[in-house]
């Protein structure tokens, strides 16, 4: 497989109804390799991911950004996805492989036990947090770059996620962070390629 992408969009059912939906991921698409389109809709059919991530696949060449399945693996192989995030209620990353043999899959955890169980079962990439205080996750405490600083010692790549900006993404990135990922800061940016190269500007000298 080719490195994992530094940078993560992550979408969710509001997200893939905009009319601007397409637009959108074009823009993030071209920022190339180093960027992941997730194809996430916890509240919608199965069909409805189908196709959201078909379009994405179709969006996402030749700029060769990946498209990821959050929850389903055999949706991901169906399309021809590079990737699949699971969930704390999705499939055992075991399980998820027999699915999906070739590609990333990754498990999204929010502490250093969880994340060490995540890497002794196999997962390719740990998406952890909410590392910041994030509008996603009211009342829910932020973990903070302390932890993210202990899981990244684990030997697994970490996606941070939770409340990372363009601003805060150099300290992620110090704290051990692989990349980031985001949500309303890509999809709801006046201009989402130039959000995603923001993001993606710590990580611009490394391999």
């Amino acid at each position: 497989m080719r490195p994992l992408p530094r940078l993560h969009a992550i979408t969710d059912d509001t997200v893939l109804v905009d009319a601007d939906v397409k637009i959108r991921a074009s823009a993030i698409a071209a920022a190339g390799p180093s960027a992941a389109l997730h194809v996430r809709a916890r509240h919608s059919s199965g069909a409805f991911l189908a196709r959201s991530a078909e379009r994405f696949v179709s969006l996402a060449t030749p700029p060769e950004t990946a498209v990821f399945v959050n929850g389903r693996p055999d949706l991901a192989l169906a399309v021809g996805a590079q990737g699949v995030q699971l969930g704390a209620g999705d499939l055992s990353v075991a399980d998820a492989r027999r699915v999906f043999p070739r590609g990333w899959i990754g498990r999204s955890v929010h502490g250093i036990e969880e994340s060490r169980a995540a890497v002794d079962a196999g997962a390719d990439f740990l998406l952890l947090g909410a590392i910041f205080e994030t509008p996603s996750h009211p009342g829910t405490p932020p973990l903070g770059l302390g932890v993210l600083e202990r899981v990244s010692t684990i030997g697994c790549p970490v996606i941070a996620i939770g409340g990372i900006t363009a601003g805060t993404a150099a300290a992620v990135r110090d704290a051990g962070a692989w990349g980031v990922a985001a949500i309303r800061a890509l999809w709801a940016a006046d201009d989402p390629y130039a959000a995603a190269m923001a993001l993606l500007a710590p990580w611009s000298d490394a391999a």
